[in-house]
């Protein structure tokens, strides 16, 4: 009988090791995540949704289930609910705090990245859908690989969140990745195991590859001088992607990564295993 109980024991205890994994930090700001614990270690995951869009759930250490919920950059700070729906429906309530990103001039080199011609909006607007039907892809997976490694060797050049402003246009815009700047040709490789949805050439961000890692985490690498991969091929973490490019709207040779959970940008430092 002992040893029936011993194996129980082991069994479990192996068993939320499994399903337990690591999260982003928490950092509940605009253009940041909300690490939510939803109270429950019940068998199936609550669904959970938040402004409308599906959110992903997983287990954390403590063996309850959490909402790992990207937050908008529109957002001002106070509270906010997600709908968590299980047996029944209700509502979990966190806190948004306030951030003030820095503003920063850009000087784009090609004044047709900064003012399109109407061939050229013609054709942002031909590609426009198909990179958005990519980042809301959202694949069921119950373990979500979200401990990331830097994508490419390079300094940071422009920080994610950043208000900047193009050349001397009046229109300020919010920077929705985060830049690595080092020389064409530099490989860029997977942060995470995830699988290539997506690769194109598109107007302003180049050559651009879609990696879905589950579960409405997906991320996006523009600017490519040189792309390795097609769609539909399962990368593990640390394989080539392609090669840093100055292609499309840049003011010089640089990664733009981007990073999304339910079809919303985040900060990408935030799943990096190094705080930087």
């Amino acid at each position: 009988m002992s040893q029936q109980i011993f194996v129980y024991i082991f069994f479990f205890t192996f068993s939320s090791t499994v399903f337990a994994q690591a999260l982003p930090r928490h950092n509940p700001v605009p253009g940041g995540i909300a690490v939510v614990d939803l109270k429950t270690n019940s068998e199936k995951p609550p669904e959970v949704q938040f402004l409308k869009r599906r959110v992903m759930v997983v287990k954390g250490k403590n063996g309850n289930w959490h909402a790992v919920v990207g937050i908008p950059l529109t957002l001002k700070k106070g509270q906010r609910s997600i709908t968590v729906k299980s047996a029944t429906t209700t509502k979990q309530s966190f806190k948004i705090k306030h951030k003030k990103y820095e503003f920063r001039h850009i000087r784009i080199p090609n004044e047709r990245m900064v003012s399109p011609s109407k061939k050229d909006l013609e054709r942002h607007f031909k590609e426009k859908p198909l990179m958005v039907k990519a980042l809301k892809t959202w694949t069921e997976q119950d373990e979500v690989p979200m401990s990331f490694i830097k994508p490419v060797q390079g300094r940071f050049s422009s920080q994610f969140g950043l208000r900047r402003k193009y050349n001397e246009q009046e229109r300020i815009r919010n920077h929705t990745g985060l830049d690595i700047a080092a020389p064409n040709g530099t490989p860029i490789i997977a942060p995470a195991k995830g699988k290539v949805i997506r690769t194109g050439d598109y107007f302003f961000t180049g050559g651009t590859v879609f990696l879905d890692h589950g579960q409405g985490l997906i991320t996006m690498y523009c600017h490519l001088s040189k792309t390795d991969v097609k769609a539909g091929d399962i990368l593990k973490q640390g394989e080539k992607i392609g090669e840093v490019g100055s292609t499309g709207r840049v003011s010089g040779p640089h990664l733009h990564w981007v990073v999304t959970l339910n079809n919303t940008k985040v900060e990408p430092k935030l799943f990096l295993q190094e705080k930087l």
